[in-house]
């Protein structure tokens, strides 16, 4: 029986997945193997020894303490696209927010509640609307900084509403490059895509090398008037410098953002959003699904899809084999140290993968027959073994 503690409020679709004859899930597990959750902050959280994998439910994993986990051999998952419609589909709001007096416009009309004829609005309205006049996003350019799942998503939309598209991603993957619509002009730097582009989107992780990416250095190089959105995290963007930039003569026309903070507010060049980006039924179900469905995998099976910390791993099980799994730090010798405990003993090895990532190694073994337990507590302490786990036969 698999033991699973929740944090926040998880779809009932992704609790759903666990089959109760073999998991045990709620928010009062003590001694939980698995940990699902949203948003919920775990730096400052003692999480129990029982630990061996964490997932959340969504893209952003900055409440979870990553380096920690990972020396402690503790496996954590996010759901990279599961939220990503939702996303888009608010960039689409702001890009239509951005361009049009639509806002404004609205709060305008509110305000003539003193009026009670009709015809003398309407003709009211008629001599004001000038002032909330817009420009279409036709044949404008778009921006599109980071080309993963949610970017190539807001790229191929931007193209079918007649936009060109510029992209920006210096660490694309080769899968989202397959991704990727042909007709993204692809961009050598950040400073030449923010030259070129009428609105400018972003959609980068939040990690040290992109934190305060966008700042006021990289912003002298904006087209005058573009347009910024960030719908992605909010230490991507220095603020005080997209203020500073909007202030200026030559600088920003707008930022439209989900990551409200007091700088930003009362500003009519501001549309500041309170963090809905993933904020529908259906992204949370997706996102609920996902993370349940890798916890599970892991947990039965070892292999490990969509970790932001550990190398993906998926070997099929060996039939009628036990499966071990150990993480090392990732030095040299390890393995060879592991495999002649395994040979001393006369335990044959039938399948093995062996994957690491930066300085964490993992590693999947299929043996013809159950390791005592005096061979699991050697292998425990062969030097950077990290933890081992035995999942016996399927």
């Amino acid at each position: 029986m698999f033991k699973v503690r929740t944090y926040n409020q998880i779809s009932v679709k992704g609790l759903d997945r666990f089959p109760r004859a073999h998991y045990e899930v709620g928010s009062d597990i003590s001694h939980p193997d698995g940990i699902l959750l949203r948003s919920h902050k775990l730096h400052d959280e003692v999480l129990p020894e029982s630990v061996v994998c964490v997932a959340r439910a969504g893209a952003g994993v900055n409440n979870i303490p990553l380096q920690d986990y990972s020396h402690r051999g503790i496996v954590v998952f996010n759901t990279p696209g599961a939220n990503a419609n939702a996303v888009k589909e608010l960039v689409l709001a702001g890009l239509l927010l951005g361009s049009r007096g639509v806002l404004t416009g609205i709060e305008y009309v509110q305000s003539l509640t003193h009026m009670n004829d009709a015809a003398a609005m309407s003709k009211l309205l008629e001599a004001e609307k000038k002032r909330f006049a817009g420009r279409e996003l036709y044949g404008s350019t778009l921006g599109v900084v980071g080309l993963g799942a949610i970017g190539s998503m807001v790229a191929e939309m931007a193209l079918a509403l007649g936009m060109k598209v510029v992209g920006y991603d210096p660490a694309l993957s080769v899968e989202a490059a397959w991704r990727l619509p042909n007709r993204v002009e692809r961009m050598e730097n950040l400073h030449s895509l923010l030259a070129r582009a009428d609105y400018i989107t972003l959609h980068v992780p939040a990690l040290e090398a992109t934190r305060g990416l966008i700042n006021q250095d990289v912003l002298k190089s904006v087209k005058p008037g573009a347009r910024l959105l960030n719908f992605a995290r909010d230490a991507i963007v220095d603020s005080a410098a997209v203020v500073e930039s909007l202030d200026a003569d030559q600088g920003l026309g707008m930022y439209i953002c989900d990551f409200p903070e007091p700088r930003l507010l009362e500003r009519e060049d501001v549309i500041a959003m309170p963090h809905i980006g993933a904020s529908t039924a259906e992204a949370e179900e997706n996102c609920a699904v996902m993370a349940a469905d890798q916890l599970m995998e892991f947990l039965q099976h070892g292999n490990i899809k969509n970790s932001v910390n550990f190398p993906a791993v998926n070997m099929p099980r060996a039939e009628g084999c036990c499966r071990i799994t150990f993480s090392n730090d990732n030095v040299s010798g390890v393995l060879g140290n592991v495999l002649s405990i395994f040979t001393a003993n006369n335990v044959n090895v039938i399948d093995m993968m062996n994957k690491s990532r930066g300085d964490v190694a993992y590693n999947i073994l299929d043996v013809e027959t159950p390791p005592s337990d005096t061979i699991i507590d050697q292998l425990r302490q062969v030097e950077h073994v990290i933890n081992v786990r035995v999942l016996g036969a399927e």
